[in-house]
């Protein structure tokens, strides 16, 4: 990009110089007047050149003698530089501004130009301000008049300061946490293939451990994001100190975090590594002026067992924290095999269970709920059924979860709503003598903020009421309920929707919730019916279950009844209502409807 400078002002330099030049005639006015219009020309054309260097505030314009020494400084130099115009006058360009180990070069550069004609090519330079920093700057370089004794090299430099540390904040920003000023995923990854590569060439091996801060959203929703971030700030402080250099950390995203641990030979020290990181929880953190412990659960991944890249390893250390999570807070968990085994177990169970909801393999068998003093059906709990088309069935207790886990839940919530509904339609138009169909609500269906208007609407289709369908809800539902789902059920408490707490007992049970949640009836968990007979301590609980039920004005249901001397104990303690083989297994809709037909009478061995 450097040039000559062949515009008007080099033209006028010639002309001037060759009219100069001349032996005139005392007569030859025409060469006077020749000359001396060049000459107002030529100054003319040095103030608007003066003019457009000053116009020029944000683009430093310096002009050098054949010596290298400083003829003209503007402004915006100043401001580049920290010289002013009079210090900077007659001082030699390469101790002014140039860097010592560029020095030389220059003065070759230069030299190269006036002799040879070889042009400084434009580019950026680094260049040294007054404070001895060097500054960043795009050079551009014009001579004027090179052909002449006195030849003027013009520096025109733009500061591209902002440009780079706009660009190093980009790359920062593209490779870095912002908060934590750790590596993201992306730079951890490739820096922990690094090290494994130099792992693998010393024989040693590699510890990767997967932290999760637990119930952290929690955090953040009692005390502000603000203490959330700095709770995160002081936990990148606390992992650094417990760390050695040559570890890698990264946090990969909101509260998660894992920390390599290189160069380890034998599998004892890892209780001492886990013991590390559980250390720097240890201490409670200050927030918001008080006290708080925090606890998190960490997932394990070894190399070369577990994995021979940073990806594998990471992912297998996150499958192990997401199994450590299932035990509870604080918990560890080592990846395996079998944990690995498991996790494609799962994976390829729900693709299955996705197709099924695709191929009709899904059903709702229909449990009766049986009157303790007169034996009569009362309700139906819909529950659903999986029998794969070219295989066994699938347990609830095995799909279910894996549905909440993956969100096909809210699918599979859709369906039972609807496929009840079209039933209990069905058994209306047809007069089967049947009240109510009760459908189970899990945690994570509570959590779509339109599953009310969504039950409401599907009960509008099949134009059904609350003598028609009700609801069932864990313990725990109720425990992490919001304002919007206890405003949700409270509306349809008031439209006289029944609801039930199922399992009761098995949760964080807490009679407070009987008090201030909107419910209709209980449902005692099987386990407690199951002991009863022969622990003292089940019938007792069972007992004050029931009384307290009905203090409270609530239906109280026995689950998983398997025998007489349970139903017989049931009936003592003046349960309302009992659900179990004992009287009926779930059955398919035409079954049920040939036992409500009187086709079928229940056996007290559980079978119809």
């Amino acid at each position: 990009m450097g040039g000559r400078d062949t515009g008007f002002r080099h033209w006028l330099a010639r002309r001037w110089q060759e009219l100069r030049a001349r032996k005139p005639d005392v007569q030859d006015d025409s060469v006077a007047d020749d000359i001396g219009v060049v000459r107002r020309q030529y100054l003319e054309s040095e103030q608007r050149f003066r003019a457009l260097l000053e116009s020029l505030p944000k683009v430093a314009v310096q002009g050098y003698d054949r010596d290298r020494r400083v003829i003209y400084w503007n402004e915006a130099s100043t401001r580049l530089y920290g010289y002013a115009a009079s210090e900077a006058q007659g001082q030699l360009l390469e101790e002014l501004i140039i860097p010592a180990p560029m020095r030389e070069l220059v003065i070759q550069a230069h030299g190269a130009w006036l002799r040879e004609g070889v042009e400084i090519p434009a580019e950026e330079l680094e260049l040294q301000h007054k404070s001895e920093e060097l500054v960043p700057v795009f050079s551009h370089h014009v001579m004027l008049a090179e052909h002449t004794d006195n030849p003027l090299m013009f520096c025109i430099d733009v500061d591209l300061s902002d440009q780079k540390r706009a660009n190093r904040e980009l790359d920062f920003a593209t490779r870095f946490d912002s908060l934590t000023r750790l590596p993201n995923r992306q730079t951890f990854e490739a820096r922990l293939d690094e090290t494994i590569a130099d792992c693998r060439r010393q024989g040693v091996g590699l510890a990767l451990v997967y932290l999760d801060i637990d119930h952290f959203v929690d955090i953040n929703d009692a005390l502000g994001y603000e203490q959330g971030d700095r709770l995160l700030i002081e936990l990148t402080r606390r992992l650094y100190l417990a760390t050695r250099s040559s570890d890698l950390m990264s946090r990969l995203s909101s509260d998660e975090f894992v920390i390599a641990f290189p160069g380890f030979q034998r599998e004892d020290v890892l209780p001492q590594l886990v013991h590390k990181v559980q250390q720097v929880l240890r201490a409670p953190f200050l927030m918001n002026g008080s006290r708080r412990q925090v606890s998190a659960c960490l997932g394990v991944s070894l190399y070369p067992d577990n994995g021979n890249t940073a990806r594998e390893l990471i992912r297998n250390a996150d499958v192990a924290k997401n199994r450590a999570k299932l035990d509870g807070r604080g918990s560890v968990w080592f990846f395996d095999q079998q944990l690995h085994d498991e996790l494609l177990h799962q994976h390829r169970l729900v693709d299955r269970l996705e197709r099924a909801m695709d191929s009709e393999e899904l059903s709702l068998h229909y449990q009766p709920q049986v009157a303790v003093g007169s034996g009569r059906i009362e309700n139906l709990e819909a529950l659903l059924r999986w029998q794969p088309a070219d295989g066994a069935p699938v347990s609830p207790a095995e799909f279910i979860p894996l549905a909440e886990r993956s969100d096909l839940i809210h699918r599979l919530g859709d369906w039972v709503m609807e496929t009840a509904c079209h039933q209990r339609a069905q058994w209306r138009d047809a007069g089967r003598a049947i009240e109510r169909i009760d459908i189970n609500f899990s945690g994570r269906q509570m959590s779509r903020s339109d599953v009310f208007q969504r039950f409401e609407d599907c009960l509008a289709r099949y134009d059904l009421g609350p003598r028609h369908i009700g609801l069932e809800l864990t313990e725990n539902v109720l425990i992490e309920a919001d304002d919007r789902v206890l405003e949700g059920l409270q509306r349809l408490h008031h439209l006289g929707f029944r609801i039930a707490i199922d399992d009761f007992g098995t949760g964080y049970s807490s009679l407070s919730y009987l008090k201030h949640f909107p419910v209709t009836a209980l449902k005692i968990d099987r386990t407690f019916v199951r002991d009863a007979p022969d622990q003292s301590e089940d019938r007792a609980i069972m007992e004050a279950a029931i009384f307290i039920g009905h203090r409270l004005g609530l239906e109280v249901v026995a689950e998983g009844v398997e025998n007489l001397e349970q139903f017989t104990l049931i009936r003592e303690m003046r349960c309302d209502l009992v659900q179990g083989f004992y009287f009926f297994h779930p059955m398919p809709a035409p079954e049920l409807e040939r036992v409500l037909d009187g086709l079928l009478v229940a056996h007290q061995d559980g079978s119809c």
